[in-house]
């Protein structure tokens, strides 16, 4: 009887779990089996690494062999599991070190001509790995850049199969050749245009600025051409740069769905998603068929802004969807088997024309649209999504005033001011674990040391009694106030700050 064992991570959504791959070679009718609940592709890995093995001078043999991966409760997903399977079938086989394989965790495919292929989700895996004490991982080449960008570990890449078996017999662990880190930047950032260059538009910029200040969800209702999708955009540029731990947690959803690049470098700036119309419910939200679960729009835009332009031509199971991330900041995709959480802490901003042609602004003379049209297509975004988003904007056609009128502010100067109110915002709310206004709870605005005055909150009764409003929407004007307070400078929001929150909600301009 000959062991042989080495460690991998098996990944449920981003959650990364250690798992031992104990590799049984027993006399017997040839066999090779692998227990631990595998999928497909980590089924099929005999046939690869049987392949690989030989391309690489030392042959599987033809004995009974038993691969287990444990625990063997956890589903296992994907290929690369194929690397640690025969690492540990060769530690058993005598050929490499069980003492060099025990503590090293590996992640790759093999292909049949030996290569180490690389594979999805190495960056939350990694972090998984570093989380569990593990100092060493194997990767293959072209995943190297972004397992360098986990703290606490040594990675290691090889081309192929044999030069790691060459390097075993010869070296611990210890002495394994590093990375170079030279070609991998350790900070980028993208461009997404300058809030100067938005021509007019004052009432949206200052929705803008106050969405990137406290956090708020967004809406922008005027005709084509108005710029609502350039304002959209520059969203983005209002926002403060990620910190290590939110772009790492951004970095690990593109990890998953293979959108990181070899020349990995820690991406900082805010993430800003656009999906269209079309778009299906596992698009938006996450899913798929069978055991593979994918994020959605909504995760890749964690911690940064997800712009729905022309929202009411979303289907409107994909639209309502999104009121549980909205309120929780993350999304559950429950199957028979298992549910997965994905992160989903994103600023909404939606876009829409006034009616479907688009020219039913002002007085409308222009639109062709039929009374009934004009009346339910708005409605399309259904009360309780609308019931979520702070800002309801109007925005008017540009005029040849505003056209030669004098440039707004920059997003550099607008960004200073959404800095400090932030900083403000974070001071106030440290006690509770948040750190924005629209992330405070309800009962903590309405009642305590943080509750105005009841002479402040006139305006707020009444609509609430006259149905203008709904506990969720009172609250969110609550928490609206008290950004427009941070943005000027003040301790507590005033009545005038209330009345300001109210018209920018935009009570009356959806019908919902």
């Amino acid at each position: 009887m000959r062991l042989g064992s080495t460690v991998s991570v098996a990944l449920s959504g981003l959650v990364g779990t250690v798992i031992n791959v104990e590799a049984h070679i027993a006399s017997g009718l040839p066999a090779f089996a692998i227990s631990g609940l595998p999928d497909a592709a980590c089924a099929q890995s005999p046939n690869r690494v049987r392949a690989a093995a030989i391309v690489a001078g030392h042959p599987i043999r033809n004995d009974r062999i038993t691969v287990n991966l444990s625990p063997s409760s956890i589903p296992k997903r994907g290929s690369s599991f194929d690397l640690p399977i025969a690492c540990a079938i060769l530690a058993a086989q005598g050929v490499i070190s069980s003492r060099r394989t025990a503590r090293v965790a590996h992640l790759g495919e093999l292909g049949l001509d030996g290569t180490i292929r690389p594979v999805l989700g190495v960056l939350p895996s990694v972090l998984a790995a570093a989380r569990d004490g593990i100092g060493h991982v194997v990767v293959p080449r072209a995943n190297a850049g972004e397992a360098l960008l986990v703290d606490g570990v040594r990675v290691h890449s090889f081309d192929t199969l044999h030069s790691l078996i060459e390097t075993y017999a010869r070296l611990d662990p210890e002495d394994f050749p590093d990375v170079d880190p030279a070609g991998v930047e350790p900070v980028a950032t993208r461009e997404h245009g300058d809030l100067a260059d938005v021509v007019g538009q004052d009432t949206a910029r200052m929705a803008l600025e106050i969405a990137a200040a406290g956090g708020h969800h967004l809406l922008l209702v005027g005709p084509p051409g108005a710029g609502k999708t350039m304002l959209a955009e520059r969203l983005v540029t209002l926002l403060p740069r990620l910190s290590r731990e939110e772009a790492l947690g951004v970095m690990s959803v593109r990890s998953v769905l293979g959108e990181v690049s070899s020349d990995a470098a820690l991406d900082v700036t805010p993430p800003f998603e656009a999906p269209h119309h079309s778009a299906s419910m596992a698009a938006i939200i996450g899913g798929g068929g069978g055991a593979s679960i994918r994020p959605g729009a909504v995760s890749r835009a964690d911690r940064g802004v997800l712009f729905l332009d022309e929202a009411p031509e979303f289907k409107k199971d994909v639209l309502q969807s999104l009121r549980q991330p909205l309120e929780s900041g993350q999304v559950v995709v429950a199957r028979a088997r298992e549910s997965v959480t994905f992160p989903a802490r994103f600023q909404l901003v939606l876009a829409a024309n006034p009616c479907p042609c688009g020219m039913g602004f002002g007085k409308g003379l222009d639109c062709r649209c039929q009374p009934r049209e004009l009346r339910t297509y708005l409605a399309r975004l259904g009360g309780p999504l609308m019931d979520r988003v702070d800002l309801q904007i109007q925005v008017a056609p540009v005029s040849l005033a505003h056209l030669n009128g004098e440039p707004g502010e920059s997003s550099a100067d607008v960004a200073v001011r959404v800095d400090q109110a932030r900083a403000q915002q974070q001071q106030r709310w440290a006690d509770l674990g948040v750190g924005l206004n629209s992330w405070v709870p309800g009962r903590v605005l309405r009642r305590g040391r943080f509750a105005l005055p009841r002479n402040q909150l006139v305006d707020l009764h009444k609509a609430l009694d006259r149905g203008w409003l709904t506990l969720r929407g009172f609250d969110r004007c609550l928490r609206l106030s008290w950004t427009l307070c941070d943005l000027r400078g003040g301790t507590v929001p005033t009545r005038e700050d209330i009345g300001v929150a109210l018209g920018l909600r935009g009570q009356g301009q959806v019908a919902a």
